[in-house]
């Protein structure tokens, strides 16, 4: 053979084996990082029904989590640096407003409406007192971007993360991808605040036959069976429907609702039900927090239902109740606190 031939023939027989060692090599690595991507399995609790939300194309996953964890608690993901998506929804509260009417945002601004509580999501088909957004991502986007709630945009906030190493390496672990983009963002938080499950009160222990109620409890329990399980039915205490269950509108908020989303006259006052669960602890109470205590919540029931065209037709007479009743239904609602979930270092602020 020419020198010349053999020469070009072996740099080329060299080129490929180099080129193929180095596909193998980079799929190797890939596949091992593939590899530390540590799977979370998604936790249903005996009894529950099955989520709505499967993260099908949001896989759950260690980091992932804890990189949904570390932004939540970041404040940084507000214009002001100051309020955190954890400022409006606190674990102490169910991931909740605590002992707020209505959620305050930045530049001292304050919203239309309580912070509902962050918890058994995957259980929801729809987000905010009004239904306004469909899924948790979308949902999760409108405070951030909101103006009168953390006033961000996605280029300002990927500006100030953008250099800190570890949601350089968090990121690039999850999604295999050299930028932070929103829709990374959105997928971990989503991950994060999907997670929150709330399954372990005192009534979840009694269910199992692991702790008894208390006369009163049991009583309370039995009140509750017949007069308010339509609306908020067992085992998360909410049918996730909206109603209008006879508050008289703030003349200086003037929010009418699902009627703001649809346009019907016929959604005029409705909000959607609230679950229960934990509802001791997650003080103010209704979509503007009027009340400050659960037992205005069930006097309003008693006493303070007014008659509309919208009122839903359970409610037309109010619910009646003795004090004593009302004292039992209220012992009962205690039991559904989950202290467990209420402390979970796992949901905490990370070090």
């Amino acid at each position: 053979m020419n020198p010349v031939r053999k020469t070009i023939l072996t740099i080329f027989i060299l080129t490929i084996f180099v080129v193929s060692f180095s596909y193998l090599l980079g799929s190797c690595k890939k596949d091992q990082n593939t590899k530390k991507l540590e799977l979370l399995k998604q936790e249903i609790p005996d009894g529950f029904p099955q989520p709505v939300n499967t993260f099908a194309d949001n896989p759950l996953s260690k980091v992932g989590f804890e990189l949904g964890r570390k932004l939540f608690y970041d404040g940084r993901l507000s214009i002001d640096n100051e309020h955190p998506c954890s400022s409006c929804h606190q674990q102490i509260a169910g991931f909740g407003t605590y002992h707020h009417d209505r959620s305050h945002g930045v530049f001292d601004s304050h919203t239309l409406r309580n912070a509902p509580v962050l918890f058994n999501l995957a259980w929801n088909s729809s987000f905010h007192w009004d239904g306004e957004f469909s899924s948790l991502r979308d949902e999760i986007a409108q405070p951030i971007n909101g103006p009168i709630e953390m006033g961000e945009t996605w280029e300002g906030i990927i500006n100030k993360i953008k250099d800190d190493k570890d949601y350089q390496r968090m990121f690039k672990e999850v999604f295999r991808y050299p930028f932070i983009r929103p829709e990374f963002i959105l997928k971990v938080l989503e991950q994060f605040t999907g997670s929150f499950v709330s399954a372990n009160s005192k009534y979840d222990q009694y269910k199992k036959g692991v702790a008894p109620f208390t006369i009163q409890e049991e009583a309370g329990y039995q009140l509750f069976k017949t007069k308010c399980a339509t609306c908020h039915p067992e085992p998360l205490f909410t049918d996730y429907n909206y109603r209008n269950i006879g508050l008289p509108v703030d003349p200086f908020l003037k929010d009418y609702g699902r009627m703001r989303i649809t346009g019907l006259k016929s959604d005029s006052l409705k909000f959607k039900a609230p679950t229960l669960r934990n509802c001791f602890v997650s003080e103010n109470y209704m979509h503007d927090g009027r009340f400050n205590t659960l037992a205005q919540c069930i006097n309003h029931y008693r006493t303070g239902v007014q008659q509309s065209s919208t009122l839903d037709p359970s409610l037309s007479g109010g619910i009646s109740l003795t004090n004593a009743e009302a004292d039992n239904l209220y012992q009962f609602l205690k039991t559904l606190t989950d202290s467990s979930f209420l402390i979970n270092p796992r949901f905490s602020k990370p070090d």
